[in-house]
Formats: C-alpha cells, structure tokens, sequence
C-alpha cells in the first residue's frame, strides 16, 4: 500500500515536472518570430490590447502567456518603438515592454552646421518623428539661432520627437555655457561675452576641422581684433551670401562676393559679427577661450588639410603664392 502511493506521488511529481518544464518552454522559449520586426506602442495602449495586436501580427503564440508574462514584470507596457529580435519569446518580448527597452539609435550631429543644416539632417532621419519647428514662443526650442545647440552624438530611442533631440542640443549647449560660468575662468580680453566667444568659436569651427589647428587660429583672429584689424574670415561671407543657411550649394566664392553689404561680412566691417555663423563643438570653444601664445596675423591653406601662418604681410604674400601653385596642379589633375 505504501509502495503504490509513493509510486503514484512519484508519478504527479514527475507530471508536474513535465508541465513545468512545458510552460517554462512556452514562456522562454518558442517563438513564431522569424524576422526581426519593429512594433510601436502608443501612449494609453493597454496590455490586452497589445497582446492581441502581437498575436494577430504573428508575434506571439498565446495572448495569456504574453498577459501572464507581463503581470510578473510588473503589469504594464510603455510606450514606445520596439525592435523584436527573431526567435524572441513572448517573456522576452513582454520584458522589453514592461521595462522599456525601447529601440534606440545614435544621431550624429557634426560640428560647425547651421540650425537650417541640422534640422534639414533630422528631417532626413527616418528613425526620428515630428516636425523641427513649432510656434510656442515660451518654448526656447521654438526660436533657435546658430550657437544654440551643441554638436554631438546622441543616443536615442527610436521615434524620439525631432523637436526633443534639438532640446537635448540646446540644453547640453547651456550647461557647457553654465560650467564656464561656474570656473571662473576669463575670456580673452577682447572678448566682452558668451556670444563674443562663441561667435569666434564658430569662425574657427568654419576655418578648419583640425581640432590641433584651432587654437592657432583662434590666436590669429584675436590678435587681429586686437590690432582693430578687420576679421577677413571667408566662413562669414558665406553666411551673409546664403542668408544664414551656411551652404553655397557647390558654388565657389569669389573676389567680388566680399563686397557683399551685411553685417555678418568681416571683410567689410571690423571686428565681430553680431552672433554666430555656425554651432560649435568643445574642441573650437576651448580654442577660443585657450589660444596659442602666436603673433600671427594671418593664414592660407597649405594643400594638405591645413594651414600656413605668418605674422607678416610679405611672408602671407608667399604663401598664397605657395597655395595658389598648388591649386594650379591639383586642378590641372
């Protein structure tokens, strides 16, 4: 009598094994995902409602085991784009839901573009949402000027609103701004403001992408306002040419585009322009607010990337007769 019970206790033991064994299979397990495929929730959408929307897309196999699955991981799913792996199980699949393990990508933003250019390089990213502008005039991502944002790479979910990664710029901008603040430290004397620092940082920004080259530059445009010498930044003349949009769309610019009459033209008007020509990074602000220790007064490109600098008007002289050669056979080639 004693045998026969342990034998039937033994066999429930092992039934209920199996059956355990069984539904941690359906829960971790099966999958009749065989693509990865990408899934939006809503704000508001409730787990029986998603549930039925993965089964119907062929996503999951059970509506409970995916309602169960979300119950022991806390009940509710978020809002947000997903990216379902192939071969995910519904508890896979009801983890990242519940936990918000939304799809998320890198947005790259270069250095030295204008507000017009960034938000033309958003509109063409298709893992963004939402338009780049808006209208509510107590919002300060509603009124941007070049020097706002800061240029970065920004990692975010998929889907994220256009609107709130130039937010996240914008903010990223003000804190560097608000750290400056907080050391201390004193801008070049001929510079009175952030706006005078970054203005000079976006001239830079524009002048060369050689991040070792920056703080000459920087040297070289200080020590011209210093000597109330006029700017004669090309960068400038661009943005005062294109009306703020900071591309030339191919053209060249010529001898006679310097005259052009806008405040932004520092072959016309001395000293700064009124407000950046671009946004900037932190190698082009530390150039500015850290510029070597030259007497330079003036710079050509050198044909390789970079630049040669002189202090004098004769030695310039030759090295733009230098650059002009070279010019010569590389557009002979």
């Amino acid at each position: 009598m004693l045998f026969s019970r342990l034998r039937t206790l033994h066999a429930v033991i092992a039934l209920g094994g199996i059956i355990c064994l069984y539904v941690m299979y359906i829960f971790l397990w099966t999958s009749p995902v065989r693509t990865m495929t990408t899934v939006v929730i809503d704000d508001g959408a409730t787990v029986s409602g998603v549930a039925t929307r993965l089964k119907s897309s062929d996503l999951i196999d059970s509506v409970g085991v995916f309602k169960t699955a979300v119950k022991l991981h806390g009940g509710r799913v978020q809002r947000g784009m997903y990216d379902i792996p192939r071969g995910a199980s519904a508890f896979r699949i009801a983890h990242m839901m519940a936990r918000g393990d939304v799809a998320s990508v890198n947005i790259v933003i270069p250095e030295g573009l204008t507000v017009w250019q960034i938000k033309n390089l958003l509109l063409g990213s298709a893992a963004l949402t939402g338009p780049v502008d808006c209208s509510d005039s107590e919002n300060p991502v509603c009124d941007l000027h070049d020097g706002d944002l800061f240029p970065d790479t920004y990692r975010v979910a998929r889907g994220t609103r256009r609107l709130a990664v130039l937010e996240l710029m914008r903010k990223k901008m003000v804190r560097i701004h608000d750290n400056w603040l907080a050391t201390g430290r004193r801008a070049p004397a001929v510079l009175h403001s952030w706006n005078d620092i970054v203005t000079l940082a976006s001239i830079v920004q524009k002048e060369t992408p050689r991040a070792a080259e920056m703080p000459v530059v920087a040297s070289v445009y200080l020590n011209r306002l210093k000597k109330k010498m006029r700017l004669q930044a090309d960068p400038t003349v661009v943005y005062a040419l294109t009306g703020g949009l900071g591309d030339m769309g191919g053209r060249a610019l010529l001898r006679g585009h310097l005259k052009v009459d806008s405040p932004y033209n520092t072959y016309v008007h001395y000293g700064l322009p009124p407000a950046p020509i671009a946004n900037v990074g932190r190698n082009a602000i530390t150039a500015v607010l850290n510029p070597a220790d030259t007497n330079y007064l003036y710079f050509v490109a050198d044909g390789s990337g970079g630049h040669r600098f002189a202090d004098t008007y004769e030695i310039h002289q030759k090295n733009h007769a230098d650059w002009r050669a070279i010019k010569k056979i590389k557009n002979k080639k």
